[in-house]
């Protein structure tokens, strides 16, 4: 490899043109290219937040070298894995947690009902996070949108459908210092809503009007936690996105209101099929503007979808972008708070391929490459759609943060979006995946993930419907992205629909979330700040330990929790955890068998509030800090606050609180180690007062020092 006068693009000119460039873009990352030519060559990247031109010559002592070839018509790119390496990521992928082993193609595909080994799903994330035995990692991207095997059978390798392509490697001394380094090159998600961390309810679908009402009312009557009420298709008149049924929904400014004078928001589905008939605002506007994807010969495309024949915007384009944004302010103007872009892969009934010809045409703008074929930009028609749609919500509502869900994304699509794990079933083998696909979504960059809570394809085993549904509910109770979901011609799955016993578990399981929130909301802002996934697996707790590398029953929220669910019918299956001395705790639920285990981190203090039906019913004015002591009789945590909505946050309105506890004797003395933002005390008028629960150390008396008095205090 040549790595000197070939080091950088600058020198490369004078070399061979095959000659492979190597060069350093940032500290500790390293780029690859195939040759000067490709160097040249390289297109624009949708997965990098902006270009990084190179800043030197790759280290000479840079320990992972990538080896490119063309094979069969494909290009490749190998990078050879040192023994006993642990290898992770590829995105949003059925099977084992650990991918030793595994290929995936990345080809975003409408996958109902998907089971492993599926080659493709709905997204597309051309990168592998390596673990070595000592615990150190690296990172490789394959900055390529074209389909591409990656195959980790014995080495990791890229074959792609395109031309030659970049590859970037990151080296860290552990693998969550890999994962924030990605964060650096494809950015870091944007700060949600508070509302959005909340629980939501969907089916396809509620309708109409009165069956929505109904459901916002059981939550409430009942006294479970829920947040957000959604939308499906059914909503629309023809399925004609941007409409209202008025039968169904003949007034959704007033549905809007009411629902959010019970504390609800809501969301609601858009496609990217539009239906083909004149007369038909949406249809008549993308005409005139010439926005939709053209065939080959230069017709406009048209495919089957939930309207019947459609054409499909280009997304690819600016104009058909701005425009698109602008469909949403009437929209948005109903009240409407989040969107959900759904079968943007995109999906195309009655073909072969599910999807459009990838001879189809792209007119992209020239700073995305220019000109191309569906085969080029079919991985990132779902990304530019979102980023489409979070634009046009955000020129609606510039003072709130917005909300956008999407099934088809690549990597560096968590930039525009949260994301699910598609068209699930209900059984136990898709509770299992449940874990271990969240895990590979946040260690490939993608945190705010989460799957349909008790499976949308089908009502679960016969005889076991409600127990799965309890389980999943436990679990997907604490995953970053929190919904319940199910398909048309199913049963009921709202909490209450299987019976008081698991009614009561649910809702255990979703006040749990609820009084983690003030947690969970500073481990968001975490992600946002610096990349660091929201879940993560257990290793990250000992990477050294070589029996939690494949570990996928449990897993941590944070860095501070861990979570033990129970993913078989008998719960025999006993996962492997930390040798460290984690403390169990509860909330006054351990006695429930559907409910997950927890365990808090020695060392850690878990901010918790009181349980709330959503997340604005009360403010934090009862703070409690769950507490494990060290062997030295310590522990430290952070909370984060800010208004919940809004970017106030960004000029300083926030709160950020460091707290410390130590064992003095028979006492605890706890203290205000830090503080950081200018926000005003977000408990106002009403004194916050702070509790102090120890667990592994249960009945010592805590001591508050000044610190703690001038902070409560102030206002």
């Amino acid at each position: 490899m040549i790595r000197l006068s070939c080091a950088v693009l600058l020198f490369a000119l004078a070399c061979p043109t095959r000659a492979q460039v190597s060069e350093s873009i940032e500290e500790g990352i390293v780029r690859f290219h195939a040759s000067a030519a490709a160097a040249s060559a390289m297109p624009p990247s949708f997965a990098l937040v902006r270009p990084f031109p190179a800043v030197g010559p790759a280290p000479e002592n840079f320990p992972v070298s990538v080896s490119f070839a063309r094979e069969g018509g494909k290009s490749v790119a190998t990078v050879a894995v040192p023994p006993g390496t642990s290898l992770y990521g590829t995105g949003c992928v059925t099977g084992p947690f650990l991918r030793n082993g595994q290929s995936v193609v990345t080809w975003n595909t409408d996958a109902y009902g998907y089971a492993y080994p599926a080659a493709s799903l709905y997204q597309s994330h051309p990168w592998v996070l390596a673990v070595r035995p000592n615990g150190s990692a690296f990172g490789v991207l394959a900055d390529t949108t074209w389909r591409t095997t990656i195959d980790l059978t014995s080495q990791i390798s890229f074959a792609s459908d395109g031309p030659e392509f970049p590859v970037t490697v990151i080296e860290r001394d552990s693998p969550l210092e890999v994962v924030r380094a990605l964060a650096v090159l494809t950015g870091t998600m944007e700060m949600p809503p508070k509302w959005a961390i909340g629980y939501h309810q969907c089916r396809y679908s509620y309708y109409p009007e009165a069956r929505v009402r109904e459901v916002a009312r059981g939550f409430r009557e009942r006294q479970i936690p829920c947040d957000v009420i959604w939308m499906d298709i059914d909503y629309m008149r023809g399925f004609r996105c941007f409409t209202f049924d008025p039968q169904h929904f003949p007034d959704p400014r007033r549905l809007n209101g009411d629902l959010h004078g019970q504390g609800f928001h809501t969301v609601w589905m858009i496609d990217p099929g539009i239906k083909a008939e004149p007369g038909y605002f949406v249809y008549d506007q993308g005409t005139a503007l010439d926005a939709w994807v053209k065939r080959a010969d230069g017709s406009v495309y048209q495919g089957e979808v939930w309207p019947g024949m459609c054409v499909f915007p280009d997304f690819l384009r600016r104009e058909t972008r701005e425009w698109w944004g602008t469909l949403y302010r009437d929209f948005m103007a109903t009240g409407i708070d989040g969107v959900w872009n759904d079968m943007n892969e995109p999906a195309v009934f009655n073909v072969q391929s599910k999807t459009m010809p990838e001879d189809n045409i792209h007119r992209a703008d020239p700073e995305l490459g220019g000109p191309g074929p569906h085969a080029r930009y079919h991985n990132v028609y779902g990304m530019m759609m979102v980023k489409a749609s979070r634009d046009g919500v955000m020129a609606v509502n510039p003072d709130k943060r917005p909300f956008v869900l999407t099934r088809a994304n690549y990597i560096g699509g968590h930039r525009y979006s949260a994301m699910w794990t598609g068209d699930n079933t209900a059984d136990w083998p898709h509770l299992e995946e449940s874990v271990s696909m969240v895990l590979n979504m946040g260690l490939s960059g993608q945190p705010f993930a989460g799957p349909d809570i008790g499976g949308f394809a089908g009502n679960g085993p016969s005889g076991q419907e409600g127990v799965l549904f309890a389980r999943w509910m436990g679990v997907g109770a604490l995953l970053p992205f929190s919904r319940g979901h199910t398909g048309k011609g199913n049963i009921d799955k709202e909490p209450w629909a299987f019976g008081p016993e698991v009614e009561a578990t649910c809702r255990q399981a979703l006040e749990r979330r609820y009084r983690l929130l003030p947690y969970l909301y500073t481990l968001f802002h975490f992600a946002h700040a610096d990349g660091s996934p929201i879940v993560r697996p257990v290793f990250f707790a000992d990477p050294l330990d070589p029996a939690l590398r494949s570990e996928d029953d449990a897993f941590l929220l944070g860095n501070a929790i861990l979570v033990s669910p129970r993913l078989v019918p008998d719960r025999s299956r006993v996962p492997v955890l930390p040798k460290a001395n984690w403390a169990k705790f509860d909330f006054g639920d351990g006695a429930n068998p559907d409910l997950p285990e927890l365990f808090i981190r020695p060392g850690a203090i878990v901010p918790t509030g009181p349980v709330m039906q959503h997340v604005n019913e009360k403010s934090l004015t009862d703070l409690t800090l769950l507490v494990c002591l060290d062997d030295k009789g310590e522990a430290k945590g952070v909370l984060y606050e800010d208004a919940g909505d809004g970017w106030g946050f960004r000029n300083g309105e926030y709160l950020k609180t460091a707290f410390h506890i130590r064992r003095v004797d028979d006492l605890l003395l706890l203290r205000i180690a830090a503080t950081e933002g200018r926000m005003r005390r977000p408990w106002g008028d009403s004194p916050r007062t702070i509790s102090v629960r120890v667990v592994n150390a249960p009945g010592l008396r805590v001591v508050q020092d000044e610190s703690v008095t001038a902070y409560l205090a102030q206002q």
